[in-house]
């Protein structure tokens, strides 16, 4: 005998609803047991830079918080979007991580003409860890001590001041193109592949400022290689307490600064979400490393992935401004 029709559409979700119980369970387990094995990071910038050398300071406590090996794996490629890409296109089972900065995730949407990843919807943000001071340094050979008297030599000679950076479109250029704008002066952006040469034609005197992060240009500055002029936060910056930021001391209103943090591939279950966010907080609250990242320009700066999700909506509206302001673009 045949039931009902109307009772047909109850049987098969009853029948769906049982045949998917056994993936439901499987899923919670695979999640409560998370992590089991170890976690791969992937770094989209080489070895040794400010990045890599960071996410190395970090993930040894993280590592240690989350109770399984973080290996660290450095893909390089077209201003870290090959590396974001990977992971993008990765199982969301919170084995593949990306050390994501304010240029994977909002520089780079207004300067590539076309990215193979939305950094909104093909990511889960775990959690911020870092903000990045830069530095604003010229050549000590440069008669400039303050960002005031800088901008009064720029102006005296339009077109002759050189600034450096890392590249089109890195931190460093557009924090240079933001200078010159608010400044209202004419200064001539040189790009290089990489902050190391950057700075090395600046110490030689082949470019006569830029506005680099901490980590790359403060131990110089200490060193006596490059005069320090001023911090680009808008605080300044505890770790070089005798330095003003550019706001106080010429150019108010001006903030630049570079940020950090974690993210999973898209639908990447909550609860691992919320596990690796734990392990991070718990790594950023060590003292020790808190003083580490300190000594090299950076600031902890922890929180949910609420936060971290409206923090890259905020930073992708200011940097796309910066873009469009300094005309860059990258095909």
């Amino acid at each position: 005998m045949k039931a009902p029709r109307a009772m047909r559409p109850a049987r098969r979700r009853l029948l769906g609803a049982a045949l998917l119980l056994p993936l439901a369970t499987a899923v919670r387990a695979a999640t409560d047991e998370y992590p089991d094995k170890a976690v791969r990071l992937v770094v989209p910038f080489p070895p040794g830079g400010g990045a890599d050398n960071l996410a190395r300071a970090i993930m040894p406590r993280v590592s240690q918080a989350l109770g399984k090996p973080i290996i660290i794996d450095n893909k390089p490629g077209a201003g870290g979007n090959v590396g974001a890409q990977l992971v993008a296109e990765s199982a969301p089972d919170g084995y593949t991580l990306l050390y994501g900065t304010n240029g994977t995730h909002s520089i780079n949407q207004s300067l590539y003409q076309s990215l193979r990843f939305d950094p909104i919807k093909d990511f889960a943000p775990v959690s911020r860890m870092t903000e990045i001071a830069a530095m604003l340094v010229v050549n000590p050979q440069l008669p400039i001590m303050t960002v005031t008297q800088l901008i009064r030599y720029a102006k005296a000679n339009p077109g002759k001041v050189n600034f450096a950076s890392a590249g089109n479109g890195t931190t460093s250029h557009l924090s240079g193109e933001l200078f010159r704008t608010m400044a209202g002066i004419d200064i001539v952006h040189i790009p290089y592949r990489g902050g190391g040469l950057a700075v090395t034609d600046l110490i030689g005197g082949q470019v006569q400022m830029m506005i680099d992060v901490m980590p790359n240009v403060y131990p110089l500055a200490k060193e006596g290689r490059i005069r320090g002029i001023a911090v680009s936060t808008a605080q300044r910056f505890p770790g070089a307490p005798e330095l003003p930021t550019i706001a106080e001391s010429g150019l108010p209103g001006f903030e630049a600064s570079a940020w950090d943090g974690v993210l999973a591939p898209a639908g990447t279950p909550e609860a691992i979400v919320n596990k690796l966010n734990a392990a991070i907080r718990t790594a950023l609250a060590d003292p020790e490393l808190i003083e580490t990242l300190k000594s090299r320009g950076a600031t902890v700066v922890p929180g949910t992935p609420d936060e971290f999700a409206r923090h890259i909506v905020a930073s992708t509206r200011k940097w796309a401004q910066v873009v469009k302001a300094s005309g860059a673009k990258i095909d």
